[in-house]
């Protein structure tokens, strides 16, 4: 397989810029140490999640040319344990007449031995998508991929904008679903079948705003995600258009979760209630996979659209995003639970450990507990009336009365704090928190509940310290993590 002249030219053109901003990137103090974000220009969210033949393949969009959105790359890394990543080629380029203006987001399957990649093909229009296009590219060595053009063309009643295409097999048939807006400027997603990959029929909408229990939620659903876990169906998707409603729906857009049964005859989605897969500042558009071990993992794009992003300090570097650790999806007691992969136990360093501190109505730093790229993990064995963390004197963590806050200075304005909040189902037993040079992801009760947010405190601050109102005894562990690596392909 060979590429055309244009990928060959806009690769080059690529690979130019990277070369080009690599010291200001490299020298950034918020660059971080173990979390994908891009050699150059903006990353957002994560594409193509898939191991095939004992290789982890992560796609993610890329703009490399400035901080903005446009007509976005695939990037490409693989890795063999999660830990140790390679920085292979873009995979899919804006080069064709139904993705010039960017190959944007979708997912990967194999079949017949080759990797499948579908995306959305975008043509821009004035101010919104001209068309939108769900397309494939196939590849026999997942390095090099072939474009066979537009697959799914969106059906009557919708809008232009429809969009990233998920993939998956059942009972021998390949199954689509795709982010779709209707005339109506309704959210919802369409459900697609096929018999090889390429003749898809469209089938009809199978959840979104007027279907089924919900009504009006949103004027756009973007980036589905459909898999079965534990005996149940699962449907990820981003809604555009939530107003905030109590300590839910607080960013510009969300991310989170519906289960229930689809039956796929009748092409039907039952479900319950939308309920959020993270509570932090940043989160958007995560995708998920079954790898070969068996698991369902995770990764998410540690920003959002449109929420703030010209603000963040890393523009002046030439950078913008990351994604988020994988998470390993599990169902427990009626809740999807997220954890952090195993194989990160690899990054630790020696353990640090303090048991049974206890700590009334002050404030105080625990000896060794500091740094900017560590692993905590916290068990409480007392809580008082409010029990809190500060990070780096920038954000702060905190418990009372069952609700758990998250703040930090507005990134626009930073003489203004901002919330993020979320009531217990049961009181807090646990945290395991990953501090990295600018986030924090803070996995509560085994994973129960999570905050993943990016942090741009003063480059030199690493203290962390501990508040109680009453009184609270809990125990911590403490890693410093060496990173992971990406070398370049």
């Amino acid at each position: 397989m060979t590429l055309t002249e244009r990928e060959e030219e806009l690769r080059e053109l690529v690979e130019a810029e990277v070369r080009k901003n690599k010291e200001s990137v490299e020298n950034d103090p918020y660059r971080l140490t173990y979390h994908h974000m891009p050699g150059a220009g903006l990353m957002n969210d994560p594409n193509g999640w898939i191991q095939w033949n004992g290789t982890y393949h992560l796609f993610y969009q890329w703009m490399p040319f400035h901080t903005g959105h446009g007509a976005k790359f695939w990037g490409h890394r693989t890795s063999r344990d999660l830990i140790h990543w390679t920085e292979q080629k873009p995979a899919l380029t804006p080069s064709e007449w139904f993705d010039k203006d960017g190959a944007f987001s979708g997912s990967a399957v194999v079949s017949d031995d080759q990797l499948h990649l579908f995306y959305t093909g975008n043509i821009d229009g004035d101010g919104e998508p001209e068309e939108e296009y769900q397309c494939l590219a196939v590849s026999s060595d997942g390095m090099t991929f072939t474009k066979k053009g537009v697959v799914a063309e969106r059906p009557e009643g919708y809008t232009s904008h429809f969009r990233d295409p998920k993939v998956w097999h059942h009972e021998g048939k390949w199954y689509m679903v795709v982010g779709a807006q209707t005339e109506a400027r309704q959210g919802q997603v369409l459900l697609y079948q096929s018999p090889d990959l390429e003749n898809w029929e469209f089938i009809g909408p199978v959840a979104g705003s007027f279907q089924g229990p919900l009504k009006a939620f949103g004027y756009m659903w973007e980036c589905p995600d459909f898999f079965h876990l534990n005996g149940r169906d699962v449907l990820i998707v981003s809604p555009q258009g939530l107003d905030p409603d109590g300590m839910d729906y607080a960013n510009t857009y969300q991310s989170g979760f519906f289960t229930g049964s689809l039956d796929y005859e009748a092409g039907t989605f039952d479900h319950g209630p939308f309920k959020e897969l993270d509570r932090g500042f940043e989160f958007y558009a995560p995708q998920t996979m079954e790898d070969e071990q068996g698991r369902r993992l995770l990764v998410g794009w540690m920003g959002v659209p449109d929420q703030w992003e010209e603000a963040h300090p890393t523009v002046d570097n030439h950078w913008i995003h990351a994604l988020t650790l994988p998470r390993e999806l599990t169902w427990r007691d009626g809740q999807l639970i997220q954890s952090p992969v195993e194989e990160l136990q690899e990054m630790r360093g020696p353990v640090l450990l303090h048991s049974s501190i206890t700590i009334e109505n002050d404030q105080k730093a625990v000896r060794g507990v500091e740094g900017r790229s560590i692993e905590l993990n916290l068990e409480f064995e007392k809580l008082g009336d409010q029990f809190a963390l500060e990070f780096y004197q920038y954000a702060s963590f905190s418990y009372r009365n069952g609700i758990l806050t998250l703040s930090r200075p507005r990134l626009d304005e930073h003489s203004e704090t901002e919330f993020r909040r979320v009531r217990l189902e049961r009181p807090l037993e646990s945290l395991r928190i990953f501090a990295d040079t600018s986030s924090l992801e803070i996995f509560v009760n085994g994973g129960e509940e999570v905050f993943t947010s990016r942090i741009f405190p003063q480059p030199e601050e690493e203290h962390i310290l501990f508040t109680s109102l009453g009184e609270s005894t809990f125990s911590i562990e403490k890693w410093n993590l060496s990173g992971w690596t990406l070398e370049q392909g």
